[in-house]
């Protein structure tokens, strides 16, 4: 057996391709990717919103309401941290909890919301593979079924995951505003949530009251 030791080797970082390992792609790739990643942000902020508007609106009976208030707290805070899976289900609860709720197409609406949420998990996730001659890539991605990517992504698609996601938080948000209420954070018409709740003395200004 050989006693000589290997030779040893490190990676000369001042000689790696500016940006590098997304030299690759061109900058418009990136771009797309980028806005369709913040979309998917943005509908975890909508989500929270809704589940807080839901859960706000409720009627709750009188042995209920200690209860409901010791775990409203609690329920905000999640979220404003849980990961977007988790607010597709909270957001279900809180609109099949809310009596006043008037969504026809609400499993359909979770499914749809469900299915997004399985391709944010790519493009966040994934390592994105050299592009092929078309711009398009495979990113390496692995669920926790075991089942992998296949299909190359390319701009035009990235570009219409974005535009799918922007209207499911726009029908998030027509769930709310089609009940007559004002949509927390924003200045759209209806009744305004932070009014209705001061008057109560139930509720703090747990999102802020700016505009989306």
């Amino acid at each position: 057996m050989s006693h000589d030791r290997p030779e040893r080797y490190s990676i000369d970082q001042d000689g790696l391709p500016d940006r590098f390992p997304t030299h690759r792609h061109d900058a418009a790739f990136w771009e797309s990717l980028g806005r369709a990643v913040a979309t998917f942000g943005f509908l975890e902020e909508i989500l929270g919103k809704a589940i807080f508007l839901f859960t706000t609106t409720r009627t709750y009976e009188e042995a209920e309401i200690h209860q409901a208030y010791t775990e409203w707290l609690p329920k905000l805070e999640r979220g404003l941290s849980d990961p977007l899976g988790n607010l597709i289900d909270a957001y279900g609860k809180a609109v099949r909890d809310n009596p006043h709720a008037v969504i026809a197409n609400l499993d359909e609406l979770l499914d749809d919301l469900r299915k997004a949420s399985q391709m944010r998990n790519i493009l966040c996730h994934g390592s994105w593979r050299l592009p092929d001659e078309s711009g398009a890539s495979i990113p390496f991605f692995v669920n926790r079924q075991k089942q992998m990517v296949d299909s190359p992504m390319d701009r035009s698609y990235l570009d219409q995951v974005q535009q799918h996601t922007a209207n499911l938080a726009c029908a998030v948000i027509n769930t709310v505003t089609q009940m007559g209420w004002q949509f927390p954070g924003s200045t759209s018409p209806g009744k305004t949530i932070w009014e209705t709740t001061a008057q109560q003395g139930n509720a703090p200004d747990a999102f802020g009251a700016g505009d989306f």
